[in-house]
């Protein structure tokens, strides 16, 4: 009956986890949890960016201070330039240039769905310099300040290299056969029966 007893608790010791194991599992599941939702996210932007026609914009400069700072993502969505108003912050393609988020100051005019309008920098003295003249533009749904410096960071080639390893460890990690130390196999008890 000794017998039976110890090793009844060597196997009840040998199926509690230690504190380090329990630990590294613990870990790795925030962070494959965290990695899902990073993946929840990139799909979510993909289905907004395609059914709805919202994209990202970041803000290198501080011509729209203090409603959108330099260093600021926006979620921007584009909609005919017909439906645009004064007022509105609205993000304009100026090819070759890179595009211009400012605020609408005046329409002039609309010819054919294309609308003539001028704008301006909440934070520069005078209007831009040029009449906008296109048929689509996007308008600015919300932003976000400080962000952009966090998105241009993870465009980095070494850091994008980091996560992609990382990921890669831990889905190797996560579907890595387990050694069952603890479980009492059939071959284990005809092992512990001889």
């Amino acid at each position: 009956m000794v017998t039976a007893t110890r090793r009844e608790a060597r196997e009840a010791a040998s199926e509690r986890p230690s504190g380090a194991r329990r630990a590294s599992g613990a870990l790795g599941s925030v962070a494959l949890t965290l990695l899902a939702a990073g993946g929840l996210v990139c799909i979510l932007l993909v289905i907004l960016a395609f059914f709805f026609h919202i994209t990202v914009v970041m803000f290198a400069t501080g011509s729209m201070s203090p409603t959108i700072p330099a260093g600021s993502i926006a979620l921007v969505r584009e909609v005919p330039a017909t439906q645009v108003h004064v007022g509105d912050v609205v993000t304009v393609d100026r090819s070759p240039e890179l595009p211009i988020t400012h605020r609408v100051i005046g329409i002039d005019g609309t010819r054919d769905g294309v609308v003539s309008f001028r704008m301006k920098g909440d934070a520069n003295t005078a209007a831009d310099p040029v009449e906008y003249r296109t048929s689509t533009v996007r308008t600015v749904l919300w932003s976000v300040p400080g962000l952009a410096r966090a998105i241009v960071w993870l465009r980095n080639p070494l850091v994008l290299g980091a996560i992609t390893l990382g990921a890669a460890a831990l889905v190797t990690w996560a579907f890595w056969p387990r050694e069952d130390r603890g479980r009492r196999t059939p071959e284990r008890a005809r092992e512990e029966e001889s």
